[in-house]
């Protein structure tokens, strides 16, 4: 088994401040040596070519749709000759923004935050996950935090950018920063395991699982049942594709949709296309992957939301409650600034099948 620094190496999830954005407009300007992706406008019949896709993380089990997608030919049977999937880590911003990507995963408030103070033309389209799977990790026999009275008098690590979002969640719990210590931490948990820290900004699916795994007894303060329930895994696009390209944002959801369903229904074999196929490079342990998967697809990309309406919808209480979790992260958007389901909604008019997604 690798070691936990090895294997950790988390995205830079969250750019919610003004330097962020910049960064990001900086990064689509340091990449002018890229092919833009090619934009396709042509009919059905005559194929959609091909659809740049930029990943918010590496090829592990996260994207399992994607993979069956791949491996199951949806994406050929959707009239597309070639859908390139690009590793991040990656907030998907400045692809979108540069054309270098058609579609981008990403999370509500990473793109929340370039669309509220740069007013980027981009729109969330759908969600993998119904909710985010962030997370205060804690040890049972340390910090032990399963409540947000639990944070109080607690030194948490937290890295700088996810340092607004974590603020937010002690807005949305009454708690103020003085009553606990914020210790400025990289991705590797470490701090946690070596006891610097009581408590640490993680993922439910990633650190999570990793440091149980490691023979550590963890408790967890899931953000999204306590006072942040935003979507993440979004799948984001630009206003110009929606404009121009509809049906090709169509028929690649029609693709994941097969892909998602797959994966939800056999999220082992999604684990296993992960570490042997398509991240077959990055050394992933097999019993964390599908430990991974599992969760993702009983926890997160699952909802009843989605049993009534289909997977990746987002309603409109949902929509409200993400925008809700953004504005205390200091990032005011209405709906209409941030979503258009317009997409999906014709998607499943037209394929009412696809609904009906559990095996």
């Amino acid at each position: 088994m690798t070691s936990l620094s090895s294997r950790i190496v988390r995205r830079s999830a969250m750019a919610v401040a003004a330097v962020a954005v910049s960064a990001l407009a900086l990064s689509a300007c340091a990449s002018g040596g890229s092919t833009p992706a090619e934009s396709s406008s042509g009919d059905a019949a005559e194929g959609f070519g091909t659809l740049a896709v930029q990943l918010s993380w590496i090829k592990n089990e996260e994207f399992a749709g994607d993979f069956f997608a791949m491996e199951n030919g949806y994406y050929t049977d959707a009239g597309f000759d070639e859908v390139t999937l690009t590793p991040g880590p990656s907030t998907g911003a400045a692809e979108l923004i540069s054309g270098t990507a058609d579609v981008a995963f990403s999370d509500a408030v990473s793109i929340g935050s370039v669309v509220a103070a740069e007013g980027a033309p981009l729109k969330i389209i759908g969600s993998v996950y119904q909710k985010n799977p962030f997370t205060i990790l804690s040890l049972a026999d340390g910090g032990n935090i399963t409540t947000p009275e639990d944070l109080k008098g607690k030194k948490i690590g937290v890295q700088d950018s996810n340092t607004a979002l974590f603020k937010a969640l002690l807005a949305a719990n009454g708690i103020d920063e003085s009553e606990l210590e914020i210790v400025p931490v990289q991705y590797d948990p470490a701090p946690l395991t070596n006891g610097e820290v009581d408590g640490f900004m993680a993922y439910l699916t990633n650190e999570a699982i990793t440091v149980a795994a490691s023979g550590f007894d963890v408790a967890n303060l899931p953000f999204a049942d306590n006072g942040l329930p935003f979507v993440a895994e979004t799948i984001t696009t630009t206003d110009d594709m929606i404009a121009n390209d509809r049906e090709k944002l169509k028929a690649y959801l029609v693709a994941e949709i097969k892909g998602w369903t797959d994966a939800v229904n056999d999220p082992e074999e999604g684990a296993r296309l992960a570490y042997e196929v398509y991240g077959a490079d990055l050394d992933l342990n097999p019993e964390n992957s599908t430990a991974g998967s599992i969760a993702q697809s009983e926890e997160l990309v699952v909802s009843p939301d989605t049993e009534e309406f289909g997977l990746f919808w987002i309603t409109p209480e949902l929509q409200e409650a993400t925008l809700a979790s953004l504005a205390g992260a200091g990032i005011t958007l209405t709906a209409d600034d941030l979503f258009d389901l317009s997409l999906l909604e014709e998607v499943y008019a037209e394929n009412p099948d696809l609904i009906a997604y559990a095996g």
